[in-house]
């Protein structure tokens, strides 16, 4: 089931952006105007990619780093438009 949260640690590297890009319709279809994507630290590839896809999505309002406490520089926060 779709949430406010996509945690992308399960998902193998090669399938990270359909998903992404599945999770964000999805979700804007459901309603969500706040999301979280969990990409975890690392070298910021898996960052650098869900990024990109969030700059191309024109229903994105706005995205950056989640708070310390919901994962810092290991999750991306996203406010789709209303």
């Amino acid at each position: 089931p779709v949430t406010d949260v996509l945690d992308l640690h399960s998902v193998p590297p090669r399938d990270a952006r359909p998903v992404v890009e599945e999770y964000l319709a999805e979700a804007q279809r459901l309603g969500y105007l706040a999301l979280r994507i969990i990409h975890g630290r690392g070298i910021g590839v898996q960052r650098e990619m869900v990024r990109g896809v969030l700059a191309r999505t024109a229903f994105v309002e706005s995205y950056g780093d989640a708070p310390l406490e919901a994962g810092g520089r290991g999750a991306t926060v996203i406010t789709l438009r209303a």
